[in-house]
């Protein structure tokens, strides 16, 4: 959590005008124009709450800090957003997702191909630590067999976030996962484990249901015609056999291998990334100014064939810059509730609904939930909760790393369900499905706050001081 001195924090009147201010604003937005595009929205509530403080008594020089930490908080993500536009081109014309699309579109069965894109992406979060890497790669690709097979692409998208949430929460190398123990003062094993108790569950019970949904696409639901031609347009373009396929894996075996032995994300990507345009060049034939431009402007190719061309032809720096200029936006009014005091005033007129086990449990989810909506920021959801409540769980005799997995069963979880939220604007711009659509088959995020709050009420894996997680 930023720090601050102890100063003047404003009036609850003041920090419910300023939210008022921004739930009308999202409304009006959705309502008139008929889209989340929260940018200009961010920006008036900025200036709203800036007067509104300053009016309390906040100094202009608490207001700028606030802004500006957020935004700082928000580099790394930034970076890491500009260079999935940079990697997802070169994967393209390296062949390294034409060659899964390819193969994947043969060998995966329609019926079993939401829960195995769920596995598949959980397994590679789990190894990399990261969600964004296992969409930016594996779910890229499960995109675009997606399309080829008939299942509808929001469905697609909703098992990409829900294996790749899963890996990430239970990753060590996750920067979530490391964040929630620290905020709350426990240790980051005793937090995984704990963890288990809640996430399993939700993805069993989420495989269940993309079995269930997949199971009605089967054979009878594919257009062979459109398939052959779409496998005969990869193999005319790229070379999606032998040697070229080999070639073709590389780049994703760097990013799981450097992932694992914890090189910084930013590395991987551009070690990944200069490797897939080498490979591009050299077996595909692209020229450096080609690739040059496909990293900038994204991967552009007539294959022959529309399907083909609309699941490959994505990605570039550029096409990142509306999610990065949202992302500073997001953040800096994240930055100024949290810095300014705005969110504290308001979190602790809920202290008093946490003298009960259920009650403290349930108003921890709701917190974290309405921080990711308010703030488009999923380490805010935990960080500010974290602190807020961990003594609440003390007073009760219940351990911290309890406190911790509800972080994440709340904070974590919903960041990509919401439109204006780095994650909800990252994995939408990625799999190119609005946030609004693949909303409904997230089953992971939607089951993990279900779950956590139930395990409360009915005093299910609430382990108590001195009480262990496992033997």
């Amino acid at each position: 959590m930023l720090k601050r001195k102890e100063v003047k924090k404003p009036s609850l009147f003041a920090s419910l005008l300023i939210f008022l201010f921004l739930i009308g604003a999202l409304v009006a937005q959705v309502i008139i124009n008929g889209s989340a595009d929260a940018h200009i929205t961010f920006l008036l509530t900025i200036a709203f709450g800036a007067i509104v403080l300053l009016i309390n008594g906040i100094s202009w020089e608490r207001i700028e800090d606030g802004i500006v930490e957020g935004c700082k908080s928000a580099t790394v993500a930034m970076l890491i957003l500009m260079l999935v536009g940079i990697l997802i081109p070169t994967l393209m014309a390296s062949g390294s997702i034409p060659n899964l699309i390819y193969w994947g579109m043969q060998l995966i069965s329609p019926k079993i191909f939401l829960p195995t894109v769920a596995l598949a992406c959980a397994i590679a979060s789990l190894a990399t630590g990261s969600a964004w890497t296992s969409a930016a790669t594996f779910g890229v690709a499960a995109m675009g067999i997606s399309i080829g097979l008939g299942i509808p692409a929001p469905l697609t998208a909703g098992a990409v976030i829900s294996g790749s949430v899963f890996g990430d929460k239970l990753s060590p190398l996750s920067d979530t996962t490391n964040l929630a123990p620290a905020v709350t003062g426990t240790d980051l094993f005793s937090h995984i484990k704990s963890m288990i108790y809640t996430t399993v569950p939700a993805m069993v019970i989420s495989l269940v249901l993309f079995g269930i949904v997949g199971a009605k696409y089967g054979s009878d639901s594919i257009d062979s015609v459109a398939i052959t031609a779409i496998l005969e347009s990869l193999d005319a373009n790229f070379n999606v056999k032998g040697f070229g396929l080999i070639l073709g894996l590389i780049p994703f075996a760097m990013i799981l291998i450097m992932s694992f032995k914890k090189v910084n994300v930013l590395a991987t990507m551009v070690s990944a990334a200069l490797v897939a345009c080498l490979i591009a060049i050299v077996i595909n034939g692209y020229g450096i100014l080609d690739m040059m431009s496909f990293m900038n402007f994204g991967f552009v190719i007539d294959a022959g064939n529309a399907d083909v061309n609309s699941l490959l032809n994505r990605g570039g720096l550029q096409g990142m810059m509306y999610t990065v200029s949202l992302g500073y936006f997001g953040l800096g009014l994240g930055g100024l509730l949290e810095y300014t005091g705005v969110l504290e005033v308001i979190l602790e007129k809920m202290s008093g609904m946490t003298k009960k086990q259920g009650n403290l449990i349930l108003t921890h989810v709701l917190s974290c939930i309405f921080i990711n909506l308010f703030t488009a920021s999923q380490y805010l959801s935990i960080m500010i909760p974290g602190k807020l409540f961990a003594p609440a769980y003390d007073k009760l005799k219940i351990q911290r790393y309890v406190a911790s997995r509800t972080c994440e069963d709340s904070g974590t979880v919903t960041s990509p369900l919401v439109p204006w939220n780095m994650c909800g604007v990252y994995f939408a711009t990625t799999l190119g499905v609005a946030t609004t659509e693949y909303f409904p088959y997230t089953f992971l995020p939607l089951l993990s706050p279900i779950i956590a709050v139930i395990y409360g009420y009915a005093n299910i894996f609430i382990f108590k001081v001195n009480e262990k997680t496992s033997e």
